[in-house]
């Protein structure tokens, strides 16, 4: 399918640079295809409204780790450079894989340490060395520290990796640090948060239990190349950025559960619903899932064991308007963000959320 079918033009006052407070006053437009009317204007704190007794509410409970970091790097008989760096993928105790800035200045064996005043003072400091470059333009840093002491010294040294089409219109501050961490977050790995669960409160949460629905958690380690537009002409072309995740065993039991006695499946963001739905086999069984999942759903995609979805609204050519598109169909897809950019709802990672019902009901 041409990629260019899922491109639209948002204005750029449409882009939200902070999330709604309290979290759960943000927009939420309620999508449900060939139900009258299609769509319905509400707030995310009305969820608990389309949740019945004994629906599974999933949701990830990754935790962004500090992922941006500055250095200077240092080279014999070179000048010093300013290094701007963001973890994106670990690949053994001591070594990331990142994006560099400025990329082409940098060379294997290149020495960086990120933190401190200026790189005079050891306190405060992390070092680590270009061991590779990837064809992709990333490197690969080999750091002095490894393991839980690694996790440490980033967490030190890193700032929290808000998204570009946020940090081109404001600085990454304090804030941030709490506002870029879902309620949910527990296990620590991921680059970019599941953006859908930023909307969730402890009122919310308690709500949604007074439904008799059950709220159930998954772990996916969110990677940048998921928010990434996609550059291939069609959408056969683009190769997804494999990310680590995890069901458990108790967790796909008692999904499975769910399913057997009538209930539903609500997923909270794209990364909850890509990981179930790798989890999920033909017959619609969720099974135990450890490992990494490089699943593109588009338009034509069966969809094996999720129900419902909510998720934010995405960017122009993304995987993730692909998705939204397979799950409610293109048409309707179409539809529902010319509806959200007209009624001026907020777009991208701090934005409003739609809560897709394919079936058409609540």
């Amino acid at each position: 399918m041409r990629v260019d079918a899922f491109d639209f033009h948002l204005p750029e006052d449409r882009i939200a640079l902070r999330p709604a407070e309290p979290r759960d006053t943000a927009r939420m437009l309620v999508v449900r295809p060939g139900a009258a009317p299609e769509l319905e204007d509400r707030i995310v704190r009305d969820l608990p409204d389309f949740l019945r007794p004994g629906d599974a509410v999933v949701v990830n409970d990754t935790r962004v780790i500090p992922a941006a970091l500055e250095g200077v790097r240092s080279r014999e008989g070179g000048s010093d450079v300013a290094v701007e760096a963001t973890l994106i993928k670990r690949l053994t105790p001591d070594r990331w894989r990142a994006f560099a800035k400025p990329g082409k200045r940098l060379r294997v064996g290149d020495r960086i340490r990120f933190g401190g005043e200026g790189g005079a003072c050891l306190l405060g400091t992390l070092d680590g060395a270009v061991a590779a470059k990837e064809e992709d333009g990333s490197i690969v840093l080999a750091f002095d520290l490894a393991g839980d002491v690694l996790d440490e010294a980033v967490a030190a040294v890193g700032h929290m990796p808000i998204p570009p089409y946020i940090a081109a219109r404001r600085h990454e501050d304090a804030r941030d640090k709490d506002d870029y961490q879902t309620l949910f977050a527990r296990v620590a790995g991921s680059v970019a948060a599941p953006t859908a669960s930023l909307h969730f409160t402890p009122d919310l949460l308690a709500r949604m239990a007074a439904t008799g629905a059950t709220l159930h958690k998954v772990t996916l380690h969110v990677g940048p190349g998921t928010f990434l537009p996609v550059k291939a002409e069609d959408t056969s072309g683009h190769t997804m950025h494999a990310e680590w995740g995890e069901v458990t065993r108790e967790t796909a039991d008692a999904l499975n559960a769910v399913k057997a006695k009538g209930g539903r499946i609500f997923t909270i963001g794209s990364t909850s619903t890509r990981l179930i739905e790798s989890a999920a086999g033909e017959d619609g069984l969720i099974r135990p899932f450890v490992g990494e999942t490089d699943i593109f759903i588009t338009p034509g995609y069966r969809f094996r064991a999720v129900d419902g979805m909510l998720t934010n609204f995405h960017l122009p050519r993304s995987t993730l308007v692909m998705l939204v598109a397979a799950f409610i169909g293109h048409e309707p897809q179409k539809r529902a963000y010319a509806h959200a950019i007209a009624e001026n709802y907020r777009f991208y990672s701090y934005g409003d959320a739609c809560l897709l019902l394919p079936q058409g009901g609540a």
